[in-house]
């Protein structure tokens, strides 16, 4: 008399307990790499802000120098081929934020960030 095998179907998913500890594990990992993450973009940003008003300020200097007079806004700069393009406050993402100080003569002097906050090292996003 043959012998009936009794066998056992491999079950195809996943318990609910491995589930658990999947989603701990990713859960830790995210919470170690979630704020390294954010401290790195706010860094580049600060960082690219402090460039752009740096080659913006300079840009503005060569105008004055070349011209005798203060252009009479950015995308005069960029038209003139001062700047490639327009600068940038990575800050708040746009190009159009900008807080420009006016000279006498009605051109733009200086230019700052309209950001709200500070840097890393405590100094306002307006007083870079």
């Amino acid at each position: 008399m043959p012998r009936a095998h009794i066998t056992r179907r491999a079950s195809s998913g996943f318990t609910l307990i491995e589930l658990m500890v999947v989603l701990a594990l990713v859960g830790a990992l995210l919470s170690i790499a979630l704020p390294r993450y954010v401290t790195s973009v706010n860094r580049s940003a600060e960082v690219v802000l402090r460039q752009n008003l740096k080659v913006t300020r300079q840009a503005i200097d060569q105008y004055y120098g070349d011209r005798g007079s203060y252009p009479r806004s950015l995308t005069e700069l960029v038209q003139r081929g001062y700047l490639d393009q327009m600068p940038i406050d990575p800050v708040l993402d746009s190009s159009q934020r900008w807080l420009l100080q006016i000279a006498p003569d009605g051109g733009v002097l200086n230019l700052r960030s309209g950001a709200e906050g500070v840097t890393r090292d405590g100094r306002n996003y307006r007083d870079l």
